[in-house]
């Protein structure tokens, strides 16, 4: 009887071994800024066999890295497996996604929306168009998210935010943003033009699926709320969610699935059509 059981427990380890993402830190580099960046890159199980899966790119905030969602959101990943989609996290450098007109080192918009796609779809069995292609974050990656999904709309089909730094006007002091684009003070047209709010004539209805998540105790929660009531005056269809939950990793760790099934169940549709 125990070594009927033993073999049951085993049998059970085996198979939820054999199905499980497969995660690998790659290197690729960026002529723009002529430096190699790491970014992970989660492939579900099913990949060998896989024709061609959409991509969901999760971007980090600031003072993280490229490691922090399979580091700090610690099952995340399961998502791969459940939803068929290849999810890479690159590296944003603290540079709020922005291609920095003060720093040149700083071209992470070029990266992100250009260079590592180009090379990811080389690289991947992916789809190669919007249709297959998604991009969210957290705080200064829920800001990058939605400025790069608004500004190439050719290129993402679906955007999200979580804790999003969604309008950087009010934080023009804070996480180094004067050092991408100067001071608000000297500078302020280039605040004006690049924060996420500025962009939303770019929108016309349905051009883009939206999902945007903010807690309540979030001190980025008025700029999430006022870019809801925003969207809701230019009629742009998107997903609002809000619930008690500050700026951390708890509130992320839930977030992250809602974003997840979102993007999936656009993808989805989009394969429909």
């Amino acid at each position: 009887m125990k070594l009927k059981i033993w073999m049951l427990l085993l049998l059970i380890a085996l198979v939820q071994k054999s199905n499980a993402a497969v995660v690998d830190t790659i290197e690729t580099y960026s002529s723009s800024m002529k430096k190699n960046i790491k970014a992970v890159v989660v492939t579900p199980d099913s990949y060998a066999s896989a024709k061609a899966l959409p991509v969901v790119y999760l971007l980090h905030g600031f003072g993280g890295n490229y490691a922090d969602w399979i580091t700090k959101a610690k099952g995340f990943e399961k998502a791969a497996d459940q939803f068929n989609m290849i999810i890479v996290c690159p590296d944003g450098n603290n540079s709020w996604y922005w291609d920095s007109p003060v720093d040149e080192k700083y071209k992470y918009e070029t990266f992100i929306s250009n260079e590592l796609i180009k090379w990811v779809d080389s690289k991947y069995k992916t789809i190669k168009d919007r249709s297959g292609r998604a991009i969210t974050g957290l705080s200064m990656g829920g800001h990058g998210a939605l400025y790069l999904a608004l500004k190439h709309q050719d290129i993402f089909g679906a955007a999200g935010s979580m804790s999003g730094g969604v309008d950087i006007r009010p934080f023009p002091n804070n996480w180094e943003m004067a050092l991408r684009l100067g001071n608000y003070a000297d500078q302020p047209q280039r605040w004006e033009q690049n924060t996420v709010i500025n962009l939303l004539h770019l929108l016309t209805p349905n051009s883009l699926a939206l999902m945007i998540d903010c807690g309540t105790e979030d001190f980025f929660y008025k700029v999430n709320e006022n870019l809801h009531q925003q969207l809701l005056f230019r009629n742009i269809p998107h997903e609002y969610i809000t619930r008690p939950g500050a700026h951390n990793w708890p509130y992320w760790n839930n977030a992250i699935q809602y974003q997840l099934l979102f993007m999936n169940n656009y993808f989805k549709g989009q394969s429909k059509k």
